[in-house]
């Protein structure tokens, strides 16, 4: 496998970027001005309203006028916040050479991004830095893709075979039917695979989106003008006669949205800790020693992110019984002792994960963690069931506020808790969390009829 290193540009580029600013504010500014405040605000400001504004999303294809928009859309939200900070915090005062400062760090940046961006494609044309890619069918969609790549050298693409239904005799890069691309994607290490809409059918498209989904291989389609779209995709022109659909990466596959969500994570669950646990969690123990023997806490295995497992922890609600530890609860289970019966209609035997959540193997909101033996058998049944995986499980879920939570009655309960965890996990936002969240609390004041 090729070593990759072109996750590292756009942090490169960021910290450059903010070089060029610091280096500009600290050697043009009045130093009567210049206070430490105003460089953290700055700098925290130009991070937060790049990532926003997808600043740094410039990819080998991107083209000239693409990288100039995303410069003045920046350029025109950060002079707003240089002034706000005047306005906001030193009203009043008159800052000197403020139209140098903002222009050298505009003229600083600008000819940095287009420099790399011309060097890249320089040292691409050269045979570096490329992606090897498979075209998937032989119609003029994919003779065009075929015809870029080939003469775009500054694209970084190299193809390395053909499939099609379609014999092809005379092309050296043909390789044979589209059911046989599979194993050579594997065996020679394909980054991306680009396929004919007008030559694929329905099925054949699902199948391949599957299998680079599953293999972590960048999938993308091939089309002309008259195709139909979905939000799934978003389009983009790699030459003037070659339109592209990327086929849209799932929230989590973005580090910058794992970082949120884990810092999310963090703050959530150590207010819930510090100002909820502490004192609930002596009554709590008390409580359930009362009534009956055995731990205060229950721990048990259960699968997290890639299928891996862990030990999951919540208060005990059910009497010590090794023998049915692992057989699910059901509605008047002779097991659940009446302090158990109390904390699961309102939840709160679920607080101690809070704990797994500060070690990483939980989140707040995600699909809730199954046995490794209920989700063999899940798998057979529901399609997609393994995408769960994609991300930690979580203390709640969209699904459990939905009231699909508990006892699993019919094959139905399964399959429309699997449905609404990967609409989750596909159209996750941090506001969505917080409905969650909000939505949950909500449910445990009015009770729920499966909390059982």
């Amino acid at each position: 496998m090729k070593k990759r290193y072109s996750f590292l540009i756009k942090p490169l580029m960021l910290l450059i970027d903010l070089i060029i600013i610091n280096i500009v504010v600290l050697y043009i500014s009045d130093k009567e001005y210049l206070k430490p405040s105003f460089l953290i605000y700055i700098n925290i400001f130009w991070i937060v309203s790049s990532f926003f504004n997808g600043f740094y999303k410039v990819y080998r294809h991107t083209n000239f006028f693409r990288v100039l928009s995303l410069l003045a859309i920046q350029f025109s939200i950060f002079f707003l916040g240089f002034f706000t900070y005047f306005s906001l915090f030193r009203e009043g005062d008159v800052v000197n050479n403020q139209t140098v400062i903002l222009s050298t760090i505009f003229l600083g940046i600008a000819i940095l991004k287009y420099s790399f961006i011309y060097a890249l494609k320089k040292y691409r044309a050269q045979g570096n830095n490329y992606r090897k890619v498979v075209v998937l069918g032989s119609d003029e969609t994919a003779k065009n893709a075929i015809k870029v790549f080939n003469q775009k050298k500054e694209l970084g693409y190299i193809i390395s075979g053909i499939f099609s239904d379609n014999q092809l005799p005379n092309n050296e890069f043909y390789k044979g039917a589209i059911e046989n691309c599979y194993s050579f994607i594997l065996e020679e290490d394909i980054d991306e695979v680009y396929c004919s809409l007008s030559e694929l059918n329905n099925q054949e498209i699902k199948n391949i989106t599957t299998f680079a989904n599953e293999n972590n291989i960048v999938i993308k389609l091939i089309s002309d003008v008259n195709e139909l779209y979905s939000k799934s995709y978003n389009t983009e022109y790699y030459d003037d006669s070659l339109l592209v659909l990327h086929v849209n990466k799932l929230p989590f596959e973005y580090l910058e949205n794992r970082i949120i969500k884990r810092m999310f994570d963090l703050i959530f669950s150590t207010f819930s800790i510090v100002f909820l646990m502490s004192w609930l969690t002596p009554i709590i123990w008390v409580l359930i020693k009362l009534e009956s023997k055995g731990p205060v806490f229950f721990k048990q295995k259960r699968e997290g992110l890639g299928g891996k497992l862990f030990v999951c922890y919540k208060f005990r609600s059910m009497r010590v019984d090794l023998k049915t530890e692992y057989k699910h609860t059901v509605k008047n289970d002779v097991r659940v002792t009446k302090i158990g019966a109390l904390l699961r209609k309102t939840s709160l035997d679920e607080l101690p994960q809070f704990f797994n959540v500060l070690q990483g193997n939980m989140s707040v909101v995600g699909p809730r963690p199954h046995l490794k033996s209920l989700s063999v058998e899940y798998q057979k049944n529901v399609n997609n069931y393994l995408e769960r995986y994609s991300m930690k499980p979580g203390i709640t879920g969209l699904a459990q506020v939905r009231g699909y939570r508990g006892e699993i009655k019919k094959k139905s309960d399964i399959k429309n808790r699997i449905r609404l965890d990967i609409f989750y996990i596909e159209n996750w936002s941090i506001l969505l969390d917080i409905k969650i969240i909000l939505k949950t609390v909500f449910n445990v004041y009015k009770g729920e009829e499966k909390a059982y």
